[in-house]
């Protein structure tokens, strides 16, 4: 008499983590403000992954939540719930001492308004060594930092001026020298451009780009700008409060050998499968409330529930 071994069922795998090996995660982050009587949630589960080293574009119309994003990766607010790492930081159980040290060691804050970012009596030299002296930086080490990234952001002949004396894009340059004086590992800037014209953007955008490259910062920038969005390899998009699309780009090499950029745009699903659809696409389709989907041997269709309550 022979016995058949029973089969037992594979235990369930685990999802991988999401952002695991990621620089910067946001995990279903949710961020609610009370006024009064009044709830406002300004972030409604956000799911994003940065990878160290990029430099990433965060843009979404007024109110979308992008401004409340940069300010819980900068450590000046607190979510109210969900998941948000930056390097080792949770940051969801910071101390304030903890909060103190992560904001003078692991990012870099640039605002839109220089003068939020600068001090009107100091030099540029003065303000690039002040975030060393609270860090309690030597003083040898302190004049080699300053003069080295006063240069690299090509505001090395402003040292000894006062920000009255500098012209717009000179303060924004030294404003990002001082977000970059005690080496972060994250740079933030919250519409850098957003008070400069065409040209002077241009060159504050070069020097972001450049200390990306040349120091291996990883950048993330808010902005409305379509021509600061349209030159990183990644820009996402916030909707409401949630991640609800990304463009990547990548450069190809035509037949004819020349370059030229090629932009695709990507839905955003969350850990629950949940996809903001387009306004431009609900519009096109009269998509409402209900929709039927139909699974195809290699991708979905979803179709208009005209004959039913929408």
């Amino acid at each position: 008499m022979s016995i058949t071994p029973l089969s037992l069922p594979r235990p369930p795998q685990r999802a991988p983590e999401f952002g695991r090996d990621a620089l910067i995660v946001c995990e279903n982050l949710v961020r609610i403000y009370q006024t009064g009587s009044i709830e406002v949630q300004a972030l409604q589960g956000l799911d994003l992954a940065v990878e160290s080293g990029e430099m990433v574009a965060v843009v979404g119309a007024s109110g979308s939540g992008k401004s409340t994003l940069l300010s819980i990766l900068a450590g000046i607010d607190a979510p109210t719930a969900g998941r948000a790492r930056v390097d080792r930081w949770n940051l969801l159980a910071m101390s304030r001492a903890d909060r103190v040290r992560y904001r003078r060691h692991t990012v870099g804050f640039v605002r839109q308004q220089t003068a939020a970012n600068l001090v009107p009596y100091l030099t540029a030299r003065e303000m690039v060594d002040l975030p060393m002296t609270a860090a309690r930086t030597p003083a040898r080490t302190r004049r080699a930092r300053t003069a080295e990234l006063l240069d690299t952001l090509g505001v090395a002949g402003c040292a000894d001026r006062r920000p009255a004396q500098l012209s717009g894009g000179e303060q924004m340059r030294v404003a990002i020298a001082v977000g970059l004086a005690n080496e972060p590992h994250v740079l933030l800037a919250d519409e850098p451009t957003g008070e400069l014209d065409t040209a002077t953007s241009a060159q504050v955008f070069g020097a972001l780009r450049d200390v990306n490259r040349r120091l291996g910062v990883t950048v993330v920038i808010v902005t409305h700008d379509p021509e600061v969005s349209g030159q990183v390899e990644r820009t996402v998009a916030i909707r409401d409060g949630r991640t609800s699309s990304e463009v990547l780009r990548r450069t190809a090499t035509g037949a004819d050998g020349d370059t030229h950029v090629i932009a695709e745009e990507y839905a955003v699903m969350d850990r629950a499968g949940r996809v903001q659809v387009p306004r431009d696409y609900r519009e096109a389709l009269d998509l409402t409330r209900r929709v039927r989907l139909a699974l195809e041997p290699d991708h979905i269709t979803i179709h208009s529930d005209l004959g039913g309550d929408t």
